[in-house]
């Protein structure tokens, strides 16, 4: 994903970006408030796994939309920063 990201314009470049809002996505909110340990791929259940890989095929078609993931991903975290 990042070899794509400066060509299609996307809001992160980095690996563990695209992890972070991919993971949150599919866990449906902060990833490490749903994965026990670390690194998260080692950790998080098949289904989530295979909903994160499914949801990057689906980013790298042009079917769902990066910015909107990051800006939900970005959202829940600064949520969690104002309870906190």
């Amino acid at each position: 994903m990042p070899g794509a990201a400066v060509e299609r314009g996307w809001p992160v470049r980095d690996d563990h970006c695209f992890q972070r809002i991919l993971l949150d996505a599919a866990c449906g909110g902060i990833w490490y408030d749903h994965v026990a340990g670390r690194p998260a791929y080692a950790h998080i259940d098949e289904a989530k796994l295979a909903a994160a890989t499914a949801l990057a095929e689906r980013v790298l078609a042009g079917t769902a939309d990066l910015g909107d993931l990051n800006r939900r991903s970005l959202d829940w975290r600064r949520r969690r920063r104002r309870t906190a």
